[in-house]
C-alpha cells in the first residue's frame, strides 16, 4: 500500500493539541512529515510538555495512523521541546494629555554634562519651532533653574478644569519644573526613595504643561529609585545617554543603556551623545586635543547598536553660559549653534523612526509632531 502525505495529514488533524485547543496540524505542532515507502517520519514541536503528555500524544499518533492510514506503517516520531516565551510585564506609565513625546536624558556617571546638554537641546528645539518643557528630575542636585536663570522662582497655582495645578516657570521659550523651586539654594534634599517619587509625581501630574511637542526629563546620574519611578510614572518615547569619552564614564553609560533595555522596562535608547569630546583653544582654532580619550562614546554606540547622535566639545563658553543662566546655544560662538542643531536634528529623526516603526503601547500612542519645525528640516 502506498502511503500519501495527504492521508497522514488528514489523520493527524483528528488529534487535538495536548491540554485542549485545535488539532496538532493547524496549531503548528507538526513541523515536518516525510514518507519513505511504508515508513513515516513525523517531527513535532511542543512547548514544555510533561513527559506523560508527550508520551500520550505519541501513542495517539501511532494509533491514528495505524487505524486510518496503514496498519503496518513504520512510524518514527521526533519531538522537539521548545521553551515557551516567558511574558514579562512591562512597566509603563500614564500618558499626559497634550504632551506628544517624553524623552529621558540620562547619564551613568555624574559630571558628564547631562543637565547642560538637556538645557541646550531644549532651547535648540524651541528655536526650531517646537513647544518644549523640562522636568528637572535630579532631586538631589537640581541645576536646571540655575542654567535658565530662574533660581528662586516659585510656580504659581492655576485652575485647570476646576483643579489646582502648578504653572511651570518659562524662560527662553522652555517651560521648567524643578524640585529646586521648592527648596533653598543651600538646603540639602535628604529624602528616601518613596518621598522623592511622590514629589516627582506631583511635578508630573499636578502641572499645567498645556501642549508640548517635547518634554525632556533631566534624570539624576546612575540607575536607581528615581529612574524606576520615572519609568513607572511616564510613558517614555525614548532615552538619550550622555557620556564623556573616558573609560570610567563609558562603563557607567553601559549600565544606563542596559537599564533601559531590560525586558520589564524596554525603553528605546534613541542615541548616545559624547560630551567634552575634545578641546580646541581659541588661539589654535584648527587644533583638537582629546583630553578624555577619543571617540569612546561613538565606539560604545556601535558596540551596543544604538545611534550616535554627535560629539560636543569642551569649551569654556559652555561652562560660563551655564553658570550665568543663559544656555550656550543662545550665543553664536565657536560653531556651537551648528553643532547642537545637528545633534538635535539627529535626535528628532530617531524619535520619528521610533514612532513609525514601534507599535504603540497602552501608554505610548503614536503621534505626529505637528507644528514642530525640527521634523520638517
Amino acid at each position: 500500500m502506498k502511503i500519501t502525505k495527504g492521508a497522514v495529514i488528514e489523520s493527524l488533524k483528528t488529534i487535538s493539541l495536548p491540554g485542549g485547543g485545535g488539532n496538532i496540524v493547524d496549531e503548528g505542532v507538526v513541523s515536518n512529515i516525510m514518507i519513505f515507502g511504508d515508513q513515516v517520519d513525523i517531527d513535532l514541536q511542543l512547548q514544555n510538555p510533561s513527559l506523560q503528555a508527550r508520551k500520550k500524544l505519541e501513542v495517539t499518533i501511532l494509533k491514528a495512523l495505524h487505524e486510518n492510514v496503514y496498519e503496518k506503517a513504520k512510524i518514527k516520531i521526533n519531538t522537539e521541546v521548545i521553551a515557551s516565551q516567558k511574558y514579562t510585564k512591562q512597566i509603563k506609565g500614564k500618558p499626559i494629555q497634550g504632551i506628544e513625546n517624553i524623552i529621558a536624558i540620562s547619564s551613568g556617571k555624574g559630571g558628564v554634562g547631562k543637565s547642560t546638554i538637556t538645557a541646550n537641546l531644549a532651547v535648540t528645539l524651541s528655536k526650531m519651532g517646537c513647544k518644549v518643557g523640562i522636568l528637572d528630575a535630579d532631586i538631589y542636585g537640581p541645576s536646571i533653574p540655575t542654567m535658565f536663570d530662574i533660581e528662586g522662582a516659585r510656580p504659581q497655582s492655576v485652575k485647570v478644569d476646576g483643579e489646582s495645578k502648578m504653572k511651570p516657570i518659562e524662560n527662553y521659550g522652555v517651560k521648567v519644573l524643578s524640585i529646586g523651586f521648592f527648596t533653598k539654594p543651600d538646603q540639602a534634599v535628604v529624602w528616601r526613595g518613596p518621598m522623592a517619587a511622590k514629589a516627582l509625581n506631583q511635578m508630573i501630574f499636578d502641572a499645567a504643561w498645556d501642549s508640548l511637542d517635547f518634554l525632556l526629563i533631566d534624570l539624576p546620574p546612575g540607575t536607581g529609585d528615581i529612574h524606576l519611578s520615572i519609568v513607572q510614572s511616564l510613558p517614555l518615547n525614548g532615552a538619550v545617554v550622555v557620556s564623556t569619552p573616558q573609560n570610567i564614564a563609558l562603563a557607567d553609560a553601559k549600565k544606563g543603556i542596559a537599564m533601559f533595555q531590560q525586558d520589564s522596562i524596554n525603553v528605546p535608547v534613541l542615541g548616545i551623545i559624547e560630551n567634552m569630546s575634545y578641546f580646541t583653544p581659541t588661539e589654535l582654532p584648527d587644533n583638537k586635543y582629546y583630553i578624555f580619550g577619543k571617540k569612546g562614546a561613538e565606539y560604545l554606540a556601535k558596540d551596543k547598536d544604538v545611534p550616535f547622535l554627535g560629539a560636543l566639545p569642551l569649551l569654556q563658553s559652555i561652562r560660563e553660559a551655564s553658570d550665568f543662566g543663559r544656555p550656550a546655544v543662545l550665543q553664536d560662538r565657536n560653531n556651537l549653534v551648528n553643532l547642537f542643531d545637528e545633534v538635535t536634528k539627529k535626535l528628532v529623526s530617531q524619535i520619528l523612526i521610533r514612532n513609525q516603526n514601534l507599535p504603540p503601547t497602552k501608554a505610548v500612542e503614536i503621534t505626529n509632531l505637528v507644528g514642530c519645525e525640527a521634523v520638517k528640516s
